[in-house]
Parts: C-alpha cells; structure tokens; sequence
C-alpha cells in the first residue's frame, strides 16, 4: 500500500535526493580509476566502494521494499552491503580494495540507474512514509559516506611518495602568525535536557531527549591549535607516560606517535602536514586535526584542564557557538583558521564513551543497525569538520570513533 505525500514536501525531498547525489559525483570527478581502487588500511574504504554502497543503500532499503523489484546485479547485495547483518552475507571489509570489477564505469551506470528509479517514484508519489524516511535517511547516511570518502582518499594519497593533491589551493598566508588568545565562556550548571528536539532530522543516536544534571563549566571559546601543539611537543608530551591514559601510552609506544597524523619534521625542524592539496608548513592558527581520543585527553592534562562531556558540550553550544560557514568546500578541505565562538573545522573529542542515551531504543529490520550496534569502544565527538557537508551539523549529532583513530578530521576544545 503506498501513501501519497503533499507535493511540496516530495519535491523538497526529491531536490534533496538529487543534490546529495550530485555531491558524491562532484567529489569524485577529479579522481582516477587508479585512485578510486584501493584500500590504504582497513579501516578506510576504496572511494568506488563509497559510490557504490550509498547506491546499494537507496536499492536495498527503499527500492527493495516493493515485493516486484529485481535487483540491478544480485551481486551486489554482497559486494557493497557493509554491516548489516539482518541483510546477508557480505564482502570482507578488509579487502573491498581486491575488487577490481566492476570498475568505476559500471558503478556509475549503477549510480545512475538507481538514482533515475528513485527520483521517478518520488516525481509519482509512489513510496510508502516509511519508503520516503528512507530516503531521507539514504540522504544522510551519503553525506556521512561523503566525508569518508575524502578521509579515506587523504590516507591514502598520503602513502605515496610523490605526495599528489586532491585539490589544488593557493600558498596560506603567513603560517607562523599565531592563534587569537585562548579565552573561556561560562555554562551554567543544574538541570537542562540535551538529544534530538524533534524539530528535523536526527540519527537514533541522538534520541530520546532527556534531562541530565551538570555542574558549573567554563569551555574554550575556541578550538586548541597547532600553535599550542607545537608547545605540547617541545614540553615532551608524547615522550611522558603521566600524561596518558595507559591503553594511550601504548598507543604511543606502538606507533611511535611523536605528532599529530600526517605530520613530519623536516630537516630544517620545521613541521609540515599532508593536506588534500599536498604536503604544506603548519598553519599555527589552525586547529590541530587528525589527534586521538588518548592524545587530546593527554593534552588537556598536560594544559591542566580536561575535555568536556559531550552534555556539557552541548550545553555550551547551545548558548552560543554556531557551525562556520564554508564546510566542505570542495576547493579548500582543509580547517580555516580557528575563531571564536564556531564550529566546524575539526570534530572535537569528549570525555563521554559512546554509549546509548536512557530508554534508546534501536528501529526494527536491519536498519536498526544503523548505529545502535557499535556502543562500545568508541568516544564521542562532536560538531562538525571542514569536510562535513554543510546540511549535516548539528549540535545534538554524535559522532564516533574508536580512541586510537586519527584518520578523521578530528581536534578538541578544552574545559575546565
């Protein structure tokens, strides 16, 4: 039985369907078939995989729902599922970089013949409210896989020795010029509510919405920059064991972490890092990207402050800081220089293991394994980065890693 919609909201939906698709493409224009294969570690997917699962995403859940459908390739449903278990059997993570076939070129007709059956039961009114929460689900979940996507092509394109760009910018200005100064914006304790008001979307991790208590806080008015890294590392922060936690100080040990991911002293001393647009000096008034869990913890201990809990983040957002404009420009990927008072360079680390919220409950089918089955081992992070779509932040989202990961745009703000 299908549900007919008011037009408006099918053609804002639509329009938003074909927007989100036409993001991916145009990330992906500049990229070879070369680049789009391989798999620089397991925790990154080749970006065909990313292309290709968004599409199997949209087929699965929402095309797959009508009793008639008939699957483009079965193959497929193997190739491209990710984790859902309740769905098959499916490709090992690991090796999604062995499938050479099909290459980019079928994976694009792919693309397009999903996206052309959708947008036509959109146009006819046809999906069920299930079937068009979906899809705006669908629309989320790509711009999620989006920001992966240029996280993975970074990992990998920072293995190669000739150091190649994704995206060509002009020099920074003046990449010693210091940070503005550090300074610190009173939250207030005692009851407030924090998760998902109902207002727009919102993933199931960010539900229900409920009370907590907090003492008083003061939060950064600002990210932590390189600047301040630059005196972490001259202080010997990755070379004293007080200062981490112990699963942290193994992390050091095994990695041998003395910097930030993809940064290199160079014979000079001078520091640089592997952007998107090549390897360039570090920019001292950017917020420091690509640090841990265990490496933000050891730097607010090392700084004599903490990292804040995620509900004391978002208190502190909530009376007053907003997501910058510009993210995801796809002519930068990189952090602007911080600034008061916003959002959106670098995804900020928080005390707060990621756990479910009270009376969480995880939706029937397989889609409710969307994010209810990875709460443990992981931290919570929030905000947003420089390559998060611009449609995606908001205050409640919960973002997660495990506490070793430096491959995300990640940073910290400090509290105390």
């Amino acid at each position: 039985m299908t549900t007919t919609v008011a037009r408006p909201d099918l053609a804002a939906l639509a329009a938003r369907f074909a927007e989100v698709r036409t993001r991916t493409d145009r990330l992906t224009h500049g990229l070879s078939p070369e680049d789009q294969t391989p798999q620089s570690m397991t925790e990154a997917s080749p970006t065909k995989w990313h292309r290709a699962h968004t599409t199997w995403f949209f087929e699965e859940f929402v095309l797959g729902a009508d009793p008639g459908y008939r699957p483009r390739d079965p193959a497929f449903r193997y190739l491209f599922n990710s984790y859902y278990e309740a769905v098959g059997e499916r490709h090992p993570r690991a090796a999604r970089g062995h499938v050479t076939r099909p290459g980019i070129a079928a994976v694009a007709a792919y693309r397009a013949d999903v996206e052309q059956q959708v947008a036509a039961r959109l146009e006819a009114g046809t999906l069920t409210e299930e079937q068009l929460d979906l899809v705006e689900l669908g629309c989320h979940h790509e711009e999620q896989h989006q920001e992966l996507l240029l996280m993975d092509i970074k990992h990998l394109l920072s293995g190669n020795v000739l150091q190649p760009t994704y995206v060509e910018r002009a020099p920074d200005d003046d990449p010693t010029a210091g940070p503005t100064p550090l300074r610190w914006t009173h939250v207030s304790g005692g009851v407030t509510h924090v998760g998902d008001d109902g207002a727009g979307f919102a993933f199931d991790n960010e539900r229900p919405r409920h009370r907590v208590w907090l003492e008083d806080v003061e939060i950064g008015t600002r990210q932590v920059t390189n600047a301040e890294w630059f005196d972490f590392i001259a202080d010997g922060g990755y070379t004293r064991p007080d200062l981490w936690l112990s699963d942290g100080w193994a992390s050091v040990q095994d990695a041998g972490w003395r910097a930030p991911g993809y940064w290199r002293e160079d014979d000079d001393g001078r520091w640089t890092t592997f952007t998107l647009s090549g390897r360039r000096p570090v920019v001292a008034a950017e917020p420091v990207c690509h640090v841990s869990f265990f490496e933000a913890d050891a730097f607010a201990r090392w700084a004599g402050q903490r990292l804040p809990t995620e509900q004391e983040w978002e208190a502190g957002a909530a009376s007053g800081l907003e997501v910058r404009g510009g993210l995801l420009d796809p002519q930068r990927c990189h952090p602007s220089r911080a600034s008061e008072v916003t959002l959106g360079d670098v995804w900020e680390w928080t005390a707060s293991a990621y756990v479910p919220y009270p009376g969480f409950e995880t939706a029937p089918g397989a889609v409710g394994e969307y994010n209810g089955k990875f709460m443990n081992d992981q931290h919570v992070l929030r905000g947003a980065s420089a390559i998060t779509p611009p449609q995606h932040p908001r205050t409640t989202y919960r973002n997660f890693f495990p506490a070793a990961a430096r491959w995300a745009f990640s940073g910290l703000r400090l509290a105390r």
